[in-house]
């Protein structure tokens, strides 16, 4: 299997993946037949086939990429494409119809919700996997090594000042603090913005991109930068950026399982169409491949897997649509 740091480095902002290949419709390693997929057609059975399209979160993107490449490589004649426009650009696609899936990094909000039902788009909710949202510096940043939450909120929250490194501890250096974030599009930002700010403005001067990597970049060029993303992001670039501890826990996959490393450990989702789910077999097929192999690719590409019980929760809802 590639390193899955290759493909972390693939994702950017409005970019598509496209994967597919034509071929045999199983293979060795391919999904199971409970879920539904490829594995269970028969040689005299016609081949599933057809293109599935998704969009959303640069969070999950390592993921479902990762998915993608692996099911493409199983000698599927199913092609699926992949989008990064962030979670809130993703819904904005999904409502228009434009894709049969949706990646986000927090659950829907509600007014995205009233978007798809004016539309008439139903929708299942699968997760995918967990992660933890890690706020990182620059290696010669040998100050900020452990922040509370009344910390991150003072460094991140608008307040009309020019914020240095010294106005969050005296002891610290007498620099301007320099901002790398998420947009607004992202599911992360919304996270961030709900448990960290409690809805209140983030600095205006901070950097803000849908691509996790020029935020990675931004924080490796600039020893006063700090910044956050995904947790897998990080565990890509270990020893180029350095994870902060956040109120004395480290991020990594027991505490972000065990919810230790709070606030910031999440569950990280895909919406899939009903309709797609129902009427359209490589649809199906495809998240098949998804609910059976996303925990061990979760692990490849740095995120936790989810406990196997909330995998079968999934493949139960996409068997519904089997019947």
């Amino acid at each position: 299997m590639k390193s899955w740091k290759y493909y972390l480095g693939l994702t950017a902002v409005g970019s598509a993946l496209l994967l597919g290949a034509c071929g045999g419709n199983t293979a060795e390693g391919g999904a199971s037949a409970e879920t539904g997929t490829a594995a269970e057609s028969s040689s005299d059975e016609a081949p599933v086939e057809g293109t599935v399209a998704g969009d959303g979160s640069s969070t999950v993107a390592p993921i479902m990429e990762a998915l993608v490449e692996e099911y493409s490589a199983t000698g599927t004649d199913v092609r699926v494409t992949v989008g990064v426009s962030g979670t809130g650009g993703g819904f904005e696609k999904f409502s228009a119809g434009e894709t049969q899936f949706s990646n986000a990094s927090r659950p829907i909000k509600d007014e995205e919700k009233q978007k798809l039902e004016e539309a008439g788009i139903d929708y299942t909710e699968l997760l995918l996997a967990y992660d933890g949202l890690t706020v990182v510096v620059n290696p010669e940043n040998d100050w900020a090594t452990d922040l509370t939450v009344e910390d991150l909120k003072k460094i991140w929250v608008e307040d009309g000042t020019e914020k240095k490194w010294s106005d969050i501890n005296p002891e610290w250096p007498d620099e301007k603090i320099v901002f790398y974030a998420p947009g607004t599009d992202s599911g992360t930002y919304d996270y961030f913005n709900e448990v960290i700010l409690e809805e209140e403005n983030m600095v205006k001067d901070a950097m803000l991109s849908e691509d996790d990597n020029v935020l990675v970049q931004g924080v490796q060029a600039d020893k006063n930068a700090i910044g956050f993303f995904g947790y897998a992001y990080y565990v890509a670039n270990e020893g180029t950026v350095k994870a902060v501890s956040v109120e004395g826990v480290e991020p990594d996959s027991d505490t972000i399982e065990s919810g230790e490393y709070a606030p910031l450990s999440r569950p990280l989702f895909t919406y899939v169409s009903n309709q797609a789910l129902s009427e359209d077999a490589a649809t199906r097929d495809f998240f098949g491949y998804v609910l059976d192999h996303a925990g061990d690719l979760a692990e490849s590409v740095g995120y936790v897997s989810l406990p196997e019980e909330q995998y079968e929760e999934g493949k139960a809802k996409l068997a519904e649509f089997t019947k």
